[in-house]
């Protein structure tokens, strides 16, 4: 019986794995966590809904929530303080994996709090699952049933490889959006470079030079000068304005 469970956890997963992948990139990655958090809500026995908490310096912010109760309730543990999702963000036993099968019973104690107004919305059951792998920013998958005792090992299998799953998004596309970052300061320096040289005769370096003294003179990052620069000579330009300086 367990093999053939096995089984169909893999199936299921596969499926989810190849509707993900299909047809998708880097920059559809809202889209791709949200659907990567509605397989899992549709694979795990009596998860009805779900939602992402993300946490950095104290502060919980709530993404991919299935509902807006589902919402409201990552938020209320944001404002509390306490809940599973903050246990498993901040907090998590070694496996990552935070379960909560009777939040009216045996697990109200946990998070007295938090509790009776998860209860009070109609959930009983909830688990979260530590998402964060290095770095301040520490996030959660959390996965909320109406019913008590729905999580056993299986589940709790499950949630954590969809939990894997999510990290693996998430730290890929932190990583893809600071090479970004760092590719359009490359391009706006070697612009605010090309600007100088055309207007003042300078060489690549006495340009990075004169941008660097500017940056430090004023205070102001260099990239931030050198966006100036090139949005300064992009008015002149579109004003009518002469190319350079140079007479």
């Amino acid at each position: 019986m367990q093999d053939a469970e096995d089984e169909q956890l893999v199936k299921a997963l596969r499926r989810a794995a190849e509707h993900l992948t299909d047809n998708r990139s880097i920059r559809d990655l809202e889209t791709t966590v949200d659907k990567l958090m509605h397989a899992a809500v549709a694979t795990i026995p009596g998860v009805v809904g779900g939602g992402i908490s993300r946490t950095e310096e104290n502060t919980v912010r709530s993404t991919h929530a299935t509902d807006d109760h589902i919402f409201e309730l990552d938020q209320l543990q944001s404002e509390l303080g306490q809940g599973p999702c903050i246990t498993a963000a901040d907090d998590p036993p070694l496996a990552g994996v935070v379960t909560a099968n009777d939040l009216a019973g045996a697990d109200a104690s946990r998070w007295p709090a938090f509790a009776p107004r998860c209860v009070e919305a109609g959930f009983r059951s909830l688990m979260s699952v530590q998402l964060s792998l290095q770095g301040r920013r520490r996030s959660a998958l959390n996965l909320y049933g109406h019913d008590p005792d729905i999580f056993d090992a299986s589940a709790e299998l499950t949630g954590g490889l969809f939990g894997i799953q999510a990290a693996t998004l998430l730290h890929g596309a932190e990583h893809a959006s600071y090479l970004g970052q760092a590719l359009e300061s490359r391009d706006k320096i070697g612009q605010a470079k090309g600007i100088l040289m055309e207007r003042f005769t300078v060489d690549d370096d006495e340009a990075f030079q004169m941008l660097v003294g500017s940056s430090q003179d004023t205070n102001i990052k260099l990239v931030d000068v050198a966006h100036w620069l090139v949005e300064e000579a992009r008015e002149r330009r579109g004003n009518g304005g002469p190319r350079s300086d140079r007479r």
